[in-house]
Protein backbone atom coordinates (compact mmCIF):
# COMPACT_ATOMS: atom_id res chain seq x y z
CA UNK A 1 0.00 0.00 0.00
CA UNK A 2 1.32 3.02 -1.30
CA UNK A 3 1.61 5.87 1.81
CA UNK A 4 0.09 9.31 0.58
CA UNK A 5 2.50 12.24 2.03
CA UNK A 6 1.18 14.40 4.96
CA UNK A 7 -0.78 17.74 3.66
CA UNK A 8 1.47 19.96 5.54
CA UNK A 9 4.29 18.53 3.60
CA UNK A 10 2.48 19.06 0.33
CA UNK A 11 1.65 22.57 1.46
CA UNK A 12 5.27 23.19 2.06
CA UNK A 13 6.62 21.80 -1.09
CA UNK A 14 3.87 24.32 -3.11
CA UNK A 15 5.29 27.14 -1.29
CA UNK A 16 8.81 25.92 -2.13
CA UNK A 17 7.95 26.35 -5.57
CA UNK A 18 6.55 29.28 -5.67
CA UNK A 19 9.39 31.08 -3.25
CA UNK A 20 11.66 29.50 -6.00
CA UNK A 21 9.98 31.41 -8.69
CA UNK A 22 10.21 34.57 -6.28
CA UNK A 23 13.72 34.19 -5.40
CA UNK A 24 14.47 34.49 -9.04
CA UNK A 25 14.08 38.09 -9.29
CA UNK A 26 16.35 38.96 -6.26
CA UNK A 27 19.42 41.45 -7.49
CA UNK A 28 22.44 39.47 -8.11
CA UNK A 29 24.45 40.62 -5.06
CA UNK A 30 21.55 39.12 -2.94
CA UNK A 31 21.04 35.71 -4.92
CA UNK A 32 23.58 34.36 -2.79
CA UNK A 33 22.74 35.82 0.67
CA UNK A 34 18.94 36.33 1.77
CA UNK A 35 18.08 34.41 -1.14
CA UNK A 36 20.50 31.66 -0.37
CA UNK A 37 19.27 31.75 3.64
CA UNK A 38 15.71 31.66 2.34
CA UNK A 39 16.06 28.67 0.23
CA UNK A 40 18.31 26.86 3.03
CA UNK A 41 15.28 27.84 4.84
CA UNK A 42 12.95 27.07 2.83
CA UNK A 43 14.28 23.41 2.71
CA UNK A 44 14.75 23.10 6.55
CA UNK A 45 11.07 23.36 7.19
CA UNK A 46 10.80 19.81 4.65
CA UNK A 47 12.78 18.26 6.09
CA UNK A 48 11.57 18.64 9.64
CA UNK A 49 8.12 18.01 8.44
CA UNK A 50 9.43 14.74 7.57
CA UNK A 51 11.34 14.13 10.73
CA UNK A 52 8.17 15.04 12.55
CA UNK A 53 5.97 12.52 10.77
CA UNK A 54 8.59 9.82 11.37
CA UNK A 55 9.52 10.17 15.13
CA UNK A 56 7.32 8.93 17.79
CA UNK A 57 7.59 12.05 20.50
CA UNK A 58 7.30 15.36 17.91
CA UNK A 59 7.10 17.69 20.16
CA UNK A 60 10.53 19.04 20.17
CA UNK A 61 10.57 18.50 16.47
CA UNK A 62 7.61 20.14 15.98
CA UNK A 63 8.64 23.45 18.31
CA UNK A 64 11.77 23.52 16.09
CA UNK A 65 9.22 23.51 12.81
CA UNK A 66 7.61 26.44 14.09
CA UNK A 67 10.62 28.24 14.52
CA UNK A 68 11.48 27.36 11.45
CA UNK A 69 9.12 28.89 10.19
CA UNK A 70 9.04 31.91 12.07
CA UNK A 71 12.60 32.61 11.24
CA UNK A 72 11.42 32.13 7.15
CA UNK A 73 8.58 34.71 7.80
CA UNK A 74 11.40 37.14 8.99
CA UNK A 75 13.76 36.76 6.10
CA UNK A 76 10.88 36.90 3.72
CA UNK A 77 9.84 39.97 5.25
CA UNK A 78 13.17 41.53 5.06
CA UNK A 79 13.51 40.88 1.58
CA UNK A 80 10.13 42.92 1.07
CA UNK A 81 11.40 45.82 3.39
CA UNK A 82 14.46 45.70 1.31
CA UNK A 83 12.29 46.02 -1.64
CA UNK A 84 13.84 42.73 -3.25
CA UNK A 85 10.13 41.05 -3.48
CA UNK A 86 7.20 43.02 -4.69
CA UNK A 87 4.31 43.57 -2.26
CA UNK A 88 2.07 40.95 -3.96
CA UNK A 89 4.59 38.55 -3.88
CA UNK A 90 5.29 39.09 0.00
CA UNK A 91 1.49 39.02 0.77
CA UNK A 92 0.61 35.54 -1.12
CA UNK A 93 3.83 34.32 -0.15
CA UNK A 94 3.21 35.36 3.31
CA UNK A 95 -0.49 34.03 3.23
CA UNK A 96 0.82 30.28 2.09
CA UNK A 97 3.71 30.65 5.07
CA UNK A 98 0.41 31.35 7.56
CA UNK A 99 -1.74 28.53 6.46
CA UNK A 100 1.34 26.63 7.13
CA UNK A 101 1.70 27.78 10.32
CA UNK A 102 -2.22 27.13 11.14
CA UNK A 103 -1.18 23.83 10.30
CA UNK A 104 1.80 23.13 12.38
CA UNK A 105 -0.08 25.33 15.31
CA UNK A 106 -2.77 22.41 14.92
CA UNK A 107 -0.13 20.11 15.56
CA UNK A 108 1.22 20.86 17.96
CA UNK A 109 -1.88 21.25 19.66
CA UNK A 110 -2.61 17.71 18.79
CA UNK A 111 0.26 16.50 20.39
CA UNK A 112 0.51 18.35 23.52
CA UNK A 113 -3.17 16.97 23.79
CA UNK A 114 -1.91 12.97 23.97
Amino acid sequence: MDKQPLIIEQRIRDMMQYGHIALRQFPKSEKHVLAAEIRTSMLTLLRLVITAAKRYHKKTTLTDLDVELAVLQNQIRLAKDLTYLPINKYQHWSGLNLEIGRMIGGWLKYERAA
